[in-house]
Formats: C-alpha cells, sequence, structure tokens
C-alpha cells in the first residue's frame, strides 16, 4: 500500500458508513479515483468489488464504492474507445466515451467477484458491445431494420476477406458462397447499406465535362401535380361504371354542368331534399370505393 498512499488513504469514518459485518477490513479512500494508475485500478477495485457484495441498495456506502469503481475504471472505456475513433462518422468523441461509460457501468454491476474472473474480461466486452450499439443504431442516415444493419457488417468483413483472396471486388455469387447466403440476401443488404450514409442536396453534382457543376437540387426531378390527379380518375372511373343511370345523371348535371340541386330537382320531377340525399349516398359510395382502392 505504500507506492499507492500518494493517491488514497484510508477512507475516514464519517465520509463512510461503518461496514456491514465486524470482519471487513476499511477500505481505502481514493482521494481522485481518475487519476489512480491502471495497474492499481486493477489492485483497488477487488477490494472494492468484495465490499460491493455485502452492502444494500441504496446506502451511502454502496453509493461511494460503486462511483468509485466507475471512475476508476474509466481508463478502460478510453482504451476501447481508440479502436473506434476511424468510425465516428462526425459523432462527437465524448458522446462515444459517454455510451462505453454505460456498458462500464452495466459490467460493473453484473460483475462477481466469486467467480474468479477478471473484471477487465466482463468490461470490455459490454464496453464496446455498447459502442456498437450505438454506430449500428444511431448513425444510419435512413432507418432500416436491425437485421439489415447487422447483415451489412458482415457483408463488410465479408468484402475484406474475399478482397484479400482475389486481389478484387468480389462479386454477389462470391460474397453469398462466402457468407453462406443467397444472392437475394447479399443484394438486400448491399441495397440496405446505401441507408447508412445520405449525401447533402447542397453538394456539387458533375453533370458533365463541359458543364459548370450544380448542387444536387437542381438536378433532381419534382414531384408532378397532376399525378395524384391522375391516379385519383383513374380509381374513380371504374367507380363510376358501376353506379346506376340515374346517379350517374345527376352527378354529371350538379359537376359537369354545375346545375343547383333545386334546378336538378326540377328537371327530374323530385324535390331538392331528395336530391340532395342522392347525392349525399352517391359521393359517400364512392368516396368508400376509392379509400378500399
Amino acid at each position: 500500500m505504500n507506492a499507492l498512499s500518494t493517491q488514497f488513504t484510508t477512507a475516514p469514518t464519517e465520509a463512510v458508513a461503518e461496514p456491514t459485518e465486524a470482519f471487513l477490513e476499511p477500505l481505502p479512500h481514493v482521494l481522485d479515483a481518475r487519476e489512480v494508475a491502471p495497474a492499481d485500478a486493477r489492485t483497488l477495485s477487488r477490494a472494492f468489488f468484495e465490499r460491493l457484495r455485502t452492502l444494500d441498495e441504496g446506502t451511502h456506502e454502496r453509493q461511494y464504492v460503486r462511483n468509485t469503481l466507475i471512475e476508476m475504471n474509466l481508463s478502460l472505456v478510453q482504451f476501447a474507445v481508440r479502436r473506434f475513433r476511424n468510425r465516428t462518422d462526425g459523432t462527437d468523441i465524448e458522446d462515444i466515451i459517454q455510451v462505453g461509460t454505460i456498458g462500464l457501468i452495466k459490467a460493473i454491476d453484473r460483475f462477481d467477484p466469486a467467480l474468479g474472473n477478471e473484471f477487465t474480461t466482463l468490461a470490455l466486452p459490454y464496453i464496446t458491445g455498447e459502442i456498437k450499439r450505438h454506430f449500428r443504431d444511431t448513425t444510419w442516415a435512413v432507418r432500416v431494420p436491425r437485421r439489415l444493419q447487422e447483415l451489412r457488417i458482415e457483408l463488410a468483413r465479408g468484402k475484406e476477406d474475399l478482397h484479400a483472396v482475389l486481389d478484387r471486388a468480389p462479386t454477389v455469387r462470391e460474397l453469398a458462397d462466402h457468407l453462406g447466403l443467397s444472392d437475394d440476401q447479399v443484394i438486400e443488404g448491399l441495397v440496405a447499406a446505401n441507408g447508412h450514409s445520405s449525401q447533402s442536396l447542397d453538394n456539387d453534382q458533375d453533370e458533365t465535362s463541359d458543364s459548370a457543376p450544380r448542387p444536387l437540387a437542381d438536378v433532381l426531378g419534382s414531384e408532378d401535380p397532376a399525378m395524384e390527379l391522375f391516379e385519383d380518375m383513374n380509381s374513380l372511373a371504374p367507380l363510376l361504371r358501376k353506379l346506376e343511370g340515374r346517379e350517374r345523371l345527376i352527378l354529371q348535371m350538379r359537376f359537369g354542368q354545375e346545375m343547383t340541386q333545386a334546378q336538378i330537382g326540377e328537371r327530374l320531377g323530385i324535390s331538392q331534399m331528395q336530391i340532395s340525399r342522392l347525392l349525399t349516398r352517391t359521393l359517400t359510395k364512392l368516396r368508400e370505393g376509392m379509400l378500399a382502392n
């Protein structure tokens, strides 16, 4: 303990609650847990984990022990984050550290020193797993099912393996054989991979060698406002053909000739109220038919 005396001392009794069992020795009081060297953190963590097992939820001492374990082992998060520095895709590195810290906390809550394993053996998979989930779930420009997100990763690894062997990009058939997938599954994964990144509409696009680049937004087509009307008319035509003769005639007079209900009633020899009811019934029938289509 002499080598560590500059970083921690025995915890003062007013700072830490009395041990729950008389035979437990007082824990070291770490002055700055973040500054503890990794080798010292491993030694201290064993004692803190042993104590953590004996403490009840919600006690001051358990909070102190758990928080100290988190801070002492933050170097594991920093170590894991280095593996992902080239994959941040614009994500703030501090966000990745926070995500990794969530994995560290989960590992601390699940670690059982009685099993005889080193804490790092459990902690690093939890930390890296949490970071991988973060990249998988939050860095896609277009949301795709998790199955396709995982397939994209599998295809990327397969491409790397085959490129090293073939010295060229593999074909769909070669990827399928290598990964034990069907051609359709490989194609589906490759198409889904397009949703991982997006391109700004302000990016310049080279149309031809003799024309100036223009933003992508300027070369994209726009939706034809008449298309929706065309689709509606195409759906309406067969419904109109199914109407009775008088129903079609009333619609023609009301909307084609723009006659009033009173004028239509006078022409057909029935009351305006009857015309109103017939129109309402006919329009409801057409509306329901279009919605069903």
